[in-house]
């Protein structure tokens, strides 16, 4: 059989070839007939390997086909029955080995469902038209209230509610532009003088306007805090054991700008970079830091 190693069966031993005359062969087959007519099964304890030895022994003693109506012809072959297609193989009882499934590379992480992502298939356009988070959200805080709408490119792989709330979550964060009740925000799917938009690269660039993001970076453009989907899907490389990190940063930094924020550099290396920092463009000798107020 195929994929194994053929090997001697049971412990039989190797007989020297007797010339046996045709009628000594009828003999030694019809003794042998009756006696599996007799008991029928091998006896207990007893290889089947020997009765497959047996059979082979016959014929190895008169290789010559046997005629219809001879001795050790069909009748003997309606004793045994035809030999099994696999005599030397054992049954293990072992399941066969099953390949488990290729592992899907669209499907999200724990940490994008977390931020609305329902596939990481990034199209480079998209439709232009948004569909807008419904319901609204109080400011949860003290302070200043800033109320902002959040909007989602249609046809985006995004659930626009936890996007929503991702982003809600981001701004209210005691770490947020609200540290020590500073503000607070709100959100509603009426007019508000922020909106944060998801979209894809080719419409976020569209949206960026005179800004060269070549719908690989994000904006602020006038009310519009722009967020482009590539972005919030694949990351950098320097926050890839972070995602969620980068995300909280980009939220924050965009709607930095829109609170009237500029941009700052890295204060020296092994600091945290200041969250309104271009970390998008790299750390430069500083560390991770999403947050105004760390």
């Amino acid at each position: 059989m195929k994929g194994r190693t053929a090997t001697t069966p049971c412990d039989d031993h190797p007989v020297p070839a007797r010339h046996l005359s045709r009628g000594a062969l009828g003999a030694v087959v019809f003794a042998g007939a009756a006696a599996v007519a007799v008991l029928g099964l091998p006896a207990a304890g007893e290889s089947v390997g020997v009765v497959a030895a047996s059979r082979a022994f016959t014929m190895a003693a008169d290789p010559v086909e046997a005629e219809p109506g001879a001795a050790g012809g069909p009748a003997v072959a309606a004793l045994l029955g035809p030999p099994s297609p696999h005599p030397m193989s054992s049954s293990s009882g072992a399941a066969p080995t099953s390949i488990p499934p290729a592992l899907d590379p669209d499907a999200p992480t724990a940490a994008d469902r977390e931020a609305g992502i329902l596939r990481r298939t990034v199209a480079e356009s998209g439709t232009g038209s948004f569909d807008v988070a419904g319901g609204t959200a109080p400011a949860p805080g003290p302070g200043t209230v800033r109320t902002l709408r959040v909007e989602v490119e249609r046809d985006l792989p995004v659930d626009r509610d936890r996007f929503a709330a991702f982003v809600m979550t981001t701004l209210n964060d005691s770490r947020g532009w609200g540290h020590d009740g500073a503000m607070s925000f709100a959100r509603t799917d009426g007019d508000a003088p922020i909106t944060v938009v998801l979209a894809s690269p080719d419409t976020s660039a569209d949206l960026c306007g005179d800004l060269d993001t070549r719908g690989r970076l994000s904006c602020r453009n006038g009310p519009r805090v722009v967020l482009t989907y590539h972005r919030w899907v694949t990351g950098t490389d320097e926050y890839a054991d972070n995602p969620t990190g980068y995300r909280q940063y980009l939220v924050n930094h965009e709607v930095g700008h829109a609170l009237g924020h500029g941009h700052e550099r890295c204060p020296g290396p092994g600091q945290p970079a200041p969250v309104m920092q271009q970390q998008t463009l790299g750390l430069k000798e500083c560390t991770q830091n999403s947050w105004p107020h760390p």
